[in-house]
């Protein structure tokens, strides 16, 4: 009778082990719930090594992609201003922006969230940079932006420059400073702009030097005022309105336009409608005649 060959170097345990953690293999689950093994395709030393480096590049991709389950606000919000840059920079061409290149190039792993990326864009796009994301043919999966800016009706009363982009930004910082109270800290306007992708430190597509913009160039048009707030270190400044905010447009149009970016009524604030609708009232009174003019008789 033959004897069955006696295992070298290893012992039976071991070798069981090494069978059950050897990188060369993967195990099935069937439908009876059973775990299979199908049998290893690497061959020799060689084989090991190459199933070793498999298994090892496979790690690193598992931890570099982000996980698929739920993000957190932050990442939602720079996925959200990444994708409104990547539209802003494609419409510069004014050619429709296909939806595999925005899938490509900024959704990636976000894909099983993307129409909720797409709306929140779109908001953006919409209040801050005044374009709005339309599909150029139903189910054609192509995008442009429209500019929406157009100087006519009541929307037309705060804009300085016929309906340049910029307009949209000027009405969320007026927006700012009448939710607060009518003065705000420049730092408390940077913390929420940030959260809109616009940096007091980076040029932006659209706005150029945003900080610029709204404490030179809007207050040098008079649509705000800046001041140092005293004694503070480090040093703060504080923004209100300028008188030609006061001239242009009101509290009860800058408050609806507040109300409209939140989607809800300006009725849902109670304190700053009731000085809209005063501000209102003494609009509607007649106007003082200009100084040095006798009055009518």
């Amino acid at each position: 009778m033959l004897q069955k060959p006696r295992s070298r170097g290893r012992s039976s345990a071991q070798a069981e082990k090494d069978k059950e953690w050897s990188p060369g293999r993967v195990t099935r689950v069937p439908s009876g719930g059973v775990a299979e093994e199908a049998p290893s395709t690497s061959r020799g030393p060689s084989g090991s090594q190459e199933a070793l480096g498999s298994a090892s590049q496979a790690a690193r991709r598992a931890q570099a992609a982000p996980s698929a389950g739920p993000r957190t606000q932050k990442q939602l919000e720079l996925k959200v201003a990444e994708l409104v840059q990547f539209l802003l920079i494609k419409d510069q061409k004014k050619i429709p922006i296909k939806r595999t290149d925005i899938m490509k190039h900024v959704v990636g792993d976000y894909k099983d969230i993307f129409p909720d990326l797409l709306k929140l864009a779109a908001q953006r796009l919409q209040y801050v940079f005044g374009y709005k994301l339309v599909e150029l043919e139903p189910k054609s999966n192509t995008y442009i932006l429209i500019n929406t800016l157009e100087p006519v009706e009541e929307d037309a009363e705060v804009r300085g420059d016929q309906g340049t982009p910029t307009t949209g930004l000027l009405m969320i910082v007026l927006g700012l400073i009448f939710m607060k109270g009518n003065t705000i800290k420049e730092t408390e306007v940077w913390d929420f702009l940030r959260r809109l992708g616009v940096y007091p430190t980076k040029k932006h597509l659209i706005f150029g030097d945003p900080k610029k913009l709204i404490t030179e160039d809007f207050v040098r048009q008079r649509y705000l005022e800046y001041r140092r707030i005293p004694h503070t270190d480090p040093v703060d400044y504080e923004l209100q309105w300028g008188p030609r905010t006061n001239l242009e447009t009101s509290k009860m149009k800058v408050l609806k336009f507040v109300a409209k970016v939140h989607n809800q009524d300006p009725k849902d604030w109670p304190a700053q409608y009731c000085e809209a609708l005063a501000d209102e009232e003494n609009r509607a009174r007649p106007a003082p005649e200009p100084s040095g003019q006798a009055p009518s008789s």
